[in-house]
């Protein structure tokens, strides 16, 4: 039988690994929402995204999160008429990342819930520990 605030730990602590691991690529893709190509025609920044899995930890019992894949958007990229820029091809168009910075921010809003949601149950269940340490340290 495993010990079920063990559990509740370990399913904690790896939504934690996968929601800094998702905070990154988002932040990522932020920071480069303008990164163009660095010659006339050339392809800019991709998006990235990242795939979520679950894991049996053995040791627990517990099923965990895992980040499963890292990718990339495959979408179309947005062209821009902007002839000034370096990127720009003949015609003057810049082809501009496939990043919606609304989209980004929502999943990190997103993100940042979960990592606290996350962290919230690793407190409460550490408070439980100790607390049951303390019940049976008074009932000696």
């Amino acid at each position: 039988m495993t010990d079920p605030l063990s559990a509740a730990l370990k399913v904690a602590g790896s939504g934690l690994e996968a929601q800094s691991t998702r905070m990154r690529i988002v932040s990522e893709n932020i920071a480069n929402a303008r990164t163009t190509g660095d010659t006339p025609g050339a392809d800019p920044y991709r998006r990235k995204t990242i795939t979520f899995g679950s894991e049996l930890d053995r040791l627990t019992g517990a099923e965990t999160v895992e980040v499963k894949k890292l990718g990339v958007d495959k979408s179309d990229f947005i062209e821009e008429y902007d002839p000034g820029n370096p990127a720009a091809n003949e015609k003057g168009i810049v082809k501009m990342p496939n990043v919606n910075v609304l989209i980004e921010m929502g999943d990190m809003r997103e993100t940042n819930r979960t990592y606290e949601a996350n962290l919230q149950t690793i407190k409460q269940t550490r408070d439980m520990v100790s607390q049951t340490i303390a019940l049976l340290k008074a009932s000696q």
